[in-house]
């Protein structure tokens, strides 16, 4: 096990990870760091629980829109054969 510090707007934060995935953990700190300052405006500087849930609210709408999107590369028209294809395979399964 290893301790690491992540520094989360003007605050530390020690948390304990296993060996090895430290260099993640970090980059999951800074992310959350970036997004501290408008998360803050955003709160009204109440306090830290209330920006870090700013914080949390951000990063689940951006995860929600990654999820909606098509991979990318995939285009319009993909979709639509890949639609098309799993409508014959739904038809000749019922019959």
């Amino acid at each position: 096990m290893s301790d690491v510090t992540l520094i989360i707007g003007d605050r530390r934060h020690t948390v304990a990870c296993r060996d090895g995935e430290e260099p993640q953990l970090r980059r999951l700190g800074e992310m959350l760091d970036r997004h501290w300052a408008t998360a803050a405006r955003a709160s009204g500087g109440l306090n830290g629980e209330r920006t870090m849930l700013f914080v949390a609210l951000m990063l689940a709408d951006q995860l929600d829109e990654a999820e909606r999107r098509p991979p990318e590369g995939v285009g319009a028209a993909m979709l639509e054969q890949v639609a098309e294809r799993l409508e014959r395979l739904a038809a000749a399964l019922e019959n």
